[in-house]
């Protein structure tokens, strides 16, 4: 049989072990991966003429991007942006593809072949990155301020 000292000591372990296993159930750190951390706040809408907008809507930015089987334009363009400023991506695309927004939460855009637009708001200050993964290329480094 265990004595009373042996029984608080198995106590103590077992409550600190319960405790440190449910502390790391649904953390909402973006290290954990956890998927309410990944929402996606761009999503593309197809235009509704041939070309893309080249006028502001809302007073946010509007940039135009091209994209072949090979290529993208713009590349590496440099783009100054607000904290929760709205910025428009004009999207004109020879193939269906998707875009990569390495913000926080990183963002992705898929977009159809054809003329289609998304919108992109950054809610934290630094450099971010929009990529095609697909063709290796840096498309846009926005700094939000």
């Amino acid at each position: 049989m265990l004595s009373s000292r042996s029984l608080r000591a198995l106590a103590a372990v077992l409550l600190t072990g319960a405790v440190l296993f449910t502390s790391g159930c649904g953390s909402n750190d973006p290290g954990t991966g956890a998927s309410s951390e990944k929402t996606v706040e761009a999503t593309p809408v197809p235009s509704t003429s041939s070309t893309p907008p080249s006028a502001p809507q809302d007073d946010a930015q509007t940039i135009e991007v091209h994209v072949t089987k090979d290529t993208v334009e713009p590349l590496g363009k440099t783009v100054d942006l607000k904290v929760g400023e709205k910025l428009i991506l004009a999207i004109d695309a020879e193939v269906p593809g998707e875009l990569h927004v390495h913000s926080t939460p990183e963002q992705e855009i898929a977009y159809p072949a054809g003329s289609s637009t998304a919108q992109i708001v950054i809610n934290r200050p630094g450099i971010v990155e929009v990529e095609s993964h697909t063709l290796d290329k840096l498309v846009l480094q926005l700094e939000v301020r």
